[in-house]
């Protein structure tokens, strides 16, 4: 049945989508699609209100040298080596895996032999490019993100009823490339409804519909806020009364774009612009709470979560591989070859300190758009909370290549 679905999903993709296509011919004016042709694709080039994203060739990286990398002689480049390894297990099964495959087999051999030095080790085998924008330019935005601890329980109960979603069974992901070579990574999430393709349900209608929505609660937790920040970390654990701890990573998400609710308050004049933090949401919730469904409803995007096996490292990121604190960023992978180390140079949050540090592009996310943009890893609890909730600040990047992935 799920066969026939989906099949009924990308014929109807292919009518719907002859006058949205998510990448225009270059040089050749687009003109709006309409309202019932964007619906299942809200991110295509020819709706109304979207950006096309930046073709390739505008993607700029520009040859650099070590000694362009600001504090590149400073860093303690071999906490960076257990995340390097890591990386190297997950490339291996990506496109761009066979370009990494030398330089990891050397990585893997050197490992642990007496007097190993991994600064001189990536000097030798690979080489700094500076990641420029589209429009050349070389400052962009680097936020924060991390692992979060909420309170919860595997039954509803008074004080703790803000459920944690599975995957709905009616929830269709069609890969648009099998259709349109062109569209290469673009997924569409949908239902039907008869022989109708329609979007899937917004996060209002998903929490509308509550219990009656096909598909496994996995856990409840006490803290609605919290809840919406798990979905934005896209990972995090659960306590439960027992003492027990359950870890969820994301799983799937409904289709629709993420709409920051920190900017609809700035926007509303009810925060300034530096107050739009992660606290500063926070403490707005706890002052407005008859209004909290109406401010996280502003963000149709709703994530689904699936559960992990406990252990010791971090969370798993897009990569496949575990994530390690303040070694590991998530980037845009158009952009930023994912796997692939990243000389990262920005501050710390809300200072003029310096963080200049290697770290290993393992992660993706719904917000991080764009060539100089990542989101970095700051790891698990309060106080990575805390750094992640304020950290918004200006960075450049370097990405390290063999020479097998050299740009042309």
């Amino acid at each position: 049945m799920r066969k026939i679905q989906t099949l009924a999903l990308a014929l109807a993709l292919l009518t719907l989508l002859a006058g949205c296509s998510t990448v225009p011919p270059a040089a050749v004016p687009v003109a709006p699609a309409s309202p019932a042709a964007c619906a299942p694709c809200p991110s295509c080039a020819a709706c109304p209100g979207v950006t096309p994203p930046v073709p390739a060739f505008a993607r700029t990286h520009v040859p650099a040298t070590w000694a362009d990398l600001p504090g590149w002689s400073d860093d303690d480049v071999a906490a960076a080596w257990p995340a390097f390894l890591l990386s190297c297990r997950g490339v291996a099964s990506r496109a761009n895996g066979n370009g990494w495959k030398r330089v990891c087999d050397l990585a893997r051999a050197a490992d642990g032999k007496p007097g190993f030095d991994a600064r001189r080790f990536f000097e030798q085998n690979l080489m700094p490019y500076a990641i420029a924008n589209g429009d050349g330019a070389l400052n962009g935005l680097v936020t924060g993100y991390y692992e979060p601890l909420l309170r919860g329980s595997r039954l509803r109960a008074k004080g703790v009823e803000q459920p944690v979603r599975g995957v709905p069974d009616d929830l269709l992901t069609i890969d648009l490339s099998a259709v349109f070579p062109e569209l290469k990574d673009k997924r569409v999430r949908g239902r039907l409804e008869g022989n109708k393709v329609l979007p899937y349900w917004s996060r209002a209608e998903i929490t509308a519909k509550g219990d009656k929505l096909p598909g496994k609660t996995l856990l409840y937790v006490d803290d609605a806020v919290e809840l919406f920040f798990l979905q934005v970390q896209g990972s995090g654990r659960v306590r439960l009364a027992d003492g027990s701890t359950v870890r969820l990573n994301y799983a799937d998400q409904n289709g629709h774009p993420y709409q920051s609710i920190g900017k609809a308050l700035v926007e509303r004049g009810e925060l300034k612009l530096e107050e739009a933090s992660m606290q500063g949401i926070q403490s707005w919730a706890r002052a407005n709470p008859a209004r909290l469904d109406a401010l996280l409803n502003s963000n149709p995007s709703y994530v689904f979560f699936r559960e992990m096996p406990n252990s010791d490292g971090g969370p798993i990121g897009a990569l496949g591989v575990p994530l390690t604190a303040e070694r590991s960023i998530a980037i845009d992978p158009r952009s930023v070859p994912l796997g692939s180390p990243v000389f990262l140079a920005t501050t710390r949050p809300n200072s003029s300190t310096p963080l200049n540090r290697l770290v290993m592009a393992q992660d993706t996310g719904g917000a991080i758009k764009g060539a100089v943009r990542a989101d970095f890893f700051w790891g698990f609890g309060k106080e990575a909370g805390e750094l992640a909730g304020r950290m918004k600040q200006s960075g450049r990047m370097w990405v390290l290549l063999p020479a097998e992935l050299a740009p042309k």
